[in-house]
């Protein structure tokens, strides 16, 4: 399961209709979302990058003889959750794992997931569903965010001073009301990261908060590059994103870029995990290890 993405700049204000459970933007929302898609192409590339990690994954676990299938399910576009439940129910599985390709736990984001899979079930009571609520302690997902880390960190002069800045989207700040483990999640597989890296210093920011009235999780990457000096580098590494879609290519490659520009600053973000050969091996191992509950 994914977030999902407009495919065309029409679906742009039914798409944000739909976040917002079907209540309409603003106008001008509408229209900076589309200059946003316009900078990176039109449109991303969010729904075809995941079906080729689910047609990746479908390999690698069906490499033993595992007899699975992988359907991918998005939260707020087509192919919805809701669409694709039927299908899956139709081949009379014994089981269906859910896996949200979000590694770290919020009540806000994966909980939305288990609600769209559970009014999706509501007239299914037979098959046994396993909900994945988070695997941002996997061995796996460490190494793979790892290696981008040190592909990345080679694009710099040897001699170079990096700071690194690992990032994930922002929520609103009311989560910590809730003890939500969001937060602490992040840190956590950051320092795992960190730690595999070999990074003595490094730091946390959040990225793409909503445009909205109330206050989300801070600092900003913006915020956190303008506490820099001219002439510094910079590595963003965004762990609590999977793939490349608008928070990637805009977000970071044309904000946060532009912005580091205009500070003197020298920024490299570290590539998506899209298909990557151990990020499949990460998502296959969450599977497996759910397949080998009781």
């Amino acid at each position: 399961m994914a977030y999902g993405t407009p495919s065309s700049e029409a679906e742009i204000a039914p798409y944000l209709a739909d976040i917002r459970h079907g209540r309409p933007s603003r106008r001008e929302i509408v229209e900076e979302l589309k200059q946003r898609y316009r900078k990176i192409g039109g449109r991303s590339p969010l729904l075809e990058i995941t079906n080729a990690q689910a047609s990746a994954l479908q390999e690698e676990l069906n490499s033993n003889r595992e007899m699975v299938k992988v359907h991918v399910g998005m939260k707020h576009w087509h192919p919805y959750i809701r669409e694709v439940v039927p299908q899956i129910l139709r081949d009379n599985p014994n089981r269906i794992i859910a896996l949200a390709l979000a590694p770290h736990y919020s009540q806000i984001s994966i909980g939305g997931y288990r609600q769209a899979l559970d009014e999706a079930l509501s007239n299914s009571s037979s098959v046994r569903v396993d909900f994945v609520e988070s695997w941002y302690d996997n061995s796996l997902f460490h190494q793979a965010v790892a290696e981008k880390a040190r592909d990345a960190l080679r694009k710099f002069p040897a001699s170079a001073k990096v700071k690194v800045v690992f990032t994930a989207h922002s929520l609103p700040e009311r989560i910590l009301e809730l003890n939500d483990p969001y937060p602490s999640q992040l840190q956590a597989s950051s320092k795992a990261v960190a730690d595999l890296v070999g990074l003595d210093e490094w730091s946390f920011a959040y990225q793409s908060a909503g445009m909205t009235g109330e206050k989300w999780l801070g600092p900003d990457i913006l915020e956190k590059l303008n506490s820099y000096s001219a002439g510094e580098n910079v590595l963003v590494v965004p762990i609590g994103f999977v793939a490349d879609h608008l928070e990637i290519l805009y977000d970071i490659d044309v904000e946060a870029r532009e912005f580091a520009n205009s500070r003197g600053l020298r920024l490299i973000r570290t590539e998506s995990l899209n298909t990557s050969p151990t990020f499949i091996r990460t998502l296959a191992d969450v599977v497996k290890r759910r397949l080998e509950t009781n």
